[in-house]
């Protein structure tokens, strides 16, 4: 890509939202809000895309000079858009393709954070196929947790407390992917960490972790319906965690970060147990609506909404 101009009030820009994925309307509700702090922002020239197969054409139609990505899921989130972006010469907001096609991908993300010894990760197999599925699993403890490979927001996945539940769970995991990857489950607190990337005031990159979200759900787990069906969860901000433990996870998200090669922004979600903090997925394209996770956490260290997303959009500018 050629060299990045910064951006001005009157740059022209894109938000990209809604997509192909299962996250669509998620998405949807983060660029509305994104687009709205934009112009309140003072930003003259913003226009609200969203996202279909022929999302070249409408850029290069409207002439966008920036992109802001807050897309989820497939397509959006996975170096596809990225790709597009980048063919077109479009600086845009977040990680690149490669960080975004690792991060999509459960079993690559495992893949690149087990090289790093002080990066804990849950005891885990991969499978392409049932049949594979079933053989490999029996390397691993029940209860289970099976999720497809490319999927967020809980999608596909399913608890297995014994081998009497598997077959049907295999079955809900591989019509959402084609991989799917099976970790044993551990009765532990969830949390995330939101790790935003900015140039100083120094001219210098700058990486740095939000407050620790935890969660307590009232179902079994931190499923799809704890996540989007409001009384099912309680949010703890900052997570009532050990000065020690909390700064031991935030660095393990910033270390997750760098690992992928993530920029500008992602949200890397744990699992403690034990006083561990094991490192389940990483997400390159936090939700921006108005219950997600990124916009608290930053709005507990003094980012509001509008500046979070002023952040945001400023990432297009880094290399």
């Amino acid at each position: 890509m050629e060299d990045i101009k910064k951006i001005t009030k009157n740059s022209k820009i894109g938000v990209l939202a809604g997509g192909l994925s299962n996250e669509r309307e998620v998405s949807l509700r983060s660029g509305r809000n994104v687009f709205k702090a934009l112009i309140e922002l003072g930003y003259k020239d913003v226009t609200l895309i969203d996202v279909d197969r022929n999302v070249a054409s409408t850029l290069a139609e409207a002439k966008i000079e920036y992109a802001v990505n807050v897309l989820h899921g497939r397509y959006g989130e996975d170096g596809c858009v990225q790709g597009v972006l980048e063919f077109l010469n479009i600086p845009y907001s977040g990680c690149k393709v490669m960080a975004s096609s690792i991060c999509m991908d459960k079993i690559m993300t495992k893949n690149v954070l087990s090289a790093f010894k002080d990066i804990p990760l849950i005891k885990s197999i991969n499978a392409s196929s049932k049949k594979e599925a079933v053989e490999k699993v029996k390397e691993l403890n029940y209860p289970i947790i099976i999720k497809p490979s490319h999927e967020g927001s809980s999608i596909g996945m399913t608890k297995v407390n014994s081998k009497d539940e598997l077959d049907k769970a295999l079955d809900v995991a591989f019509e959402c992917d084609k991989e799917i990857l099976i970790e044993e489950y551990l009765q532990g607190e969830s949390a995330t960490v939101g790790v935003l990337e900015r140039i100083s005031d120094k001219g210098e990159r700058e990486i740095f972790a939000t407050p620790i979200l935890g969660f307590r759900t009232k179902t079994e787990w931190y499923d799809y319906e704890a996540k989007y069906t409001k009384g099912l969860s309680e949010f703890i901000l900052p997570a009532d965690f050990s000065p020690e433990l909390t700064e031991k996870i935030q660095n393990i998200a910033i270390k997750s970060f760098k690992a992928c090669g993530c920029r500008g922004l992602s949200r890397v979600d744990f699992l403690v147990y034990n006083n561990i903090p094991y490192v389940l997925e990483i997400n390159t394209n936090p939700g921006m609506t108005d219950t997600s996770d990124l916009p608290a956490q930053a709005l507990e260290m003094g980012i509001n909404y509008n500046q979070l997303t002023e952040l945001i959009l400023k990432t297009a500018e880094l290399d």
